[in-house]
């Protein structure tokens, strides 16, 4: 697919792509030189005070209580008194 490089250094995204991978007007882009070859990538900045969420150790965790949901291993406690005698608290 071949572009026109615009006044400004604008180049313009065909709206197939944007579908494609769900993009919209003012989603954040990483642009990259490799061997001559410019390299698009769509990024999400996460905000500093939220990366914990995204680290692998906490990702585990999320993924090990999905799987505990999955397999139905999870209790719901009818009161605090409950859960905490359940969790020997």
């Amino acid at each position: 697919m071949i572009i026109d490089l615009k006044q400004k250094s604008q180049v313009t995204i065909p709206k197939k792509i944007l579908e494609k991978l769900g993009l919209k007007v003012g989603d954040k882009i990483s642009i990259e030189e490799k061997g001559g070859k410019l390299i698009l990538t769509p990024v999400a900045i996460v905000p500093r005070d939220q990366a914990w969420f995204y680290s692998p150790e906490w990702q585990e965790g999320e993924a090990e209580v999905d799987r505990q949901i999955k397999d139905g291993k999870i209790n719901i406690a009818e009161s605090l008194e409950k859960l905490f005698k359940d969790l020997e608290i």
